[in-house]
């Protein structure tokens, strides 16, 4: 339980506005990021993670929440926030070093011009966001190593995971999102979003009212014609002609019914019995197949 009238609390939350508002947001996105890592068995007690922190309204949204768990003394792991400065021509590389001492969270700092490579690499007209991400997943992966962090923590929320599912629907053919946690390929790290039941809405809110230090990505931000900004405007649309309508369909993603769908590497349809009743067929364990 938190209780806000505690005068012991982290600086990240120094300043915090003593609205009730604001207080019900907190404790939301508290409640929901604890239930995420509970959900999906995110602990590890005595583990390192390795908090990735690009000056976006999520990512400072994760860094406040998880010290604000562990401060609570509700996660039992350490925490040290890393940002990867990529070289982007005018990024203020002084901001968060800046706001990381002052704020006294232990942090790494790591310079490695990917904005180059992408820049020579990506043909005219193609947006940048790929390569760009692997880059980045790719050098945060190698610092996670170098610092004997356990999970690479990133700050995806409820809606980059529909904006992703909705990707891979209308442009990979194939159902598939972000999940939760999952492991690298090399095998080594975990990779952890705890965010996954926060609205993108709520990051927002939190991040304007604490008035953290909000850097931009000035890389892609100004292509036009991105699929992911028009799966976000599809979805927008969808949210103001049917209010809750993105928490249903994140729900569905948490419910699925292999017997009810096509794929039969999910479930063996040609093994079906006509003995077998409804629930057998989507309550049960999926069949082996033959």
């Amino acid at each position: 339980m938190l209780d806000d009238d505690l005068d012991d609390i982290h600086p990240l939350f120094a300043g915090a506005p003593s609205t009730t508002e604001f207080k019900k947001l907190r404790k939301r996105i508290v409640r929901q990021t604890r239930e995420a890592i509970e959900q999906y068995c995110m602990i590890e007690r005595g583990s390192r993670w390795l908090v990735c922190l690009s000056g976006g309204k999520d990512s400072y949204t994760l860094l406040a929440i998880l010290h604000e768990l562990k401060w609570r003394g509700l996660l039992p792991v350490e925490l040290l926030a890393c940002n990867l400065d990529q070289g982007q021509p005018g990024f203020p590389s002084t901001v968060l070093p800046k706001f990381l001492e002052d704020m006294g969270v232990p942090h790494r700092i790591e310079y490695q011009d990917t904005y180059s490579v992408v820049k020579d690499k990506v043909p005219a007209g193609r947006t940048y966001c790929a390569l760009c991400s692997r880059l980045r997943r790719g050098n945060l992966y190698r610092i996670a190593r170098e610092e004997g962090c356990s999970a690479v923590v990133l700050g995806h929320h409820r809606d980059d995971i529909l904006e992703t599912f909705f990707m891979n629907l209308f442009h990979g053919g194939r159902l598939a999102t972000m999940p939760p946690k999952l492991v690298n390929e090399e095998g080594d790290l975990f990779v952890y979003r705890p965010l996954a039941h926060v609205a993108e809405v709520d990051c927002e809110k939190f991040a304007n009212a604490m008035q953290y230090p909000i850097i931009p990505c000035d890389l892609c931000g100004s292509q036009d014609g991105l699929q992911r900004q028009q799966v976000k405007q599809i979805l927008d649309q969808w949210e103001k002609n049917s209010p809750g309508r993105r928490q249903v369909m994140f729900r569905a993603l948490t419910n699925v019914r292999p017997s009810h769908m096509l794929d039969p590497k999910l479930f063996d349809f040609a093994g079906l019995l006509r003995g077998e009743t409804k629930a057998d067929q989507i309550d049960g364990d999926i069949p082996t197949l033959r």
